[in-house]
């Protein structure tokens, strides 16, 4: 009677941690083609340059580091930067500074969240992982996403571009500091606001 007891037990057990495989697969799947249906629909904001373009690429993945753990976050900003290698122009230089600056955003959240799952947690997580992309885009814009951009336009131009706004700019550097680090963080923020007010409702959906 036990060992047919035991038997059952462990089907049940297997059973469900399939279910439950399946259910992270199709959630990171889904939330991976969201993300990357968000990358297209990007837009220009007012007091940066044109060619600088706003889109909420990475609250997916915030979404899904929260829901599903801090892998499945990563594992997002991953397959839609994988996908976007089809349609880029930048020998996927572009992809892994983004695929890198949204881990840096994630995965603080989402590890940060995991170990005692509150509301406070969560912002913690987000805010430090905001820090952190903010940051880190400093050097990655710098040293591998305006070389790219060089090739097309010449630096003297992108440099007129920011000066256009604010005069007193004179190089790259300065450029970045003023205008890009702020624009990740306030980008990497609004993902969290909406996180913040969606969660709950959503979060039971994804979770089953």
């Amino acid at each position: 009677m036990s060992t047919t007891t035991n038997v059952t037990t462990n089907q049940g057990t297997n059973v469900k941690k399939s279910k439950m495989s399946v259910r992270y697969i199709t959630v990171t799947a889904m939330l991976s083609a969201v993300a990357f249906v968000l990358m297209f629909l990007d837009f220009s904001v007012p007091f940066m340059p044109a060619f600088i373009k706003m889109d909420l690429s990475e609250l997916p993945a915030l979404i899904g580091s929260f829901a599903m753990g801090p892998v499945c976050g990563v594992m997002v900003c991953l397959i839609k930067n994988l996908l976007h290698l089809f349609m880029t122009s930048t020998g996927g230089v572009g992809e892994l500074s983004n695929f890198v600056l949204g881990v840096l955003f994630v995965l603080p959240a989402g590890l940060i969240y995991k170990k005692k799952k509150t509301r406070k947690n969560a912002i913690i997580g987000a805010l430090i992982g905001a820090v952190c992309m903010a940051a880190v885009s400093f050097p990655s814009n710098y040293f591998i996403i305006y070389p790219i951009y060089e090739n097309f336009m010449p630096r003297e131009v992108i440099i007129a571009a920011y000066q256009a706004i604010i005069p007193s700019v004179k190089t790259l550097g300065q450029c970045l500091l003023i205008f890009n680090v702020p624009f990740t963080f306030i980008k990497a923020m609004i993902s969290v606001v909406v996180t913040i007010f969606v969660y709950k409702k959503i979060s039971p959906i994804l979770k089953g």
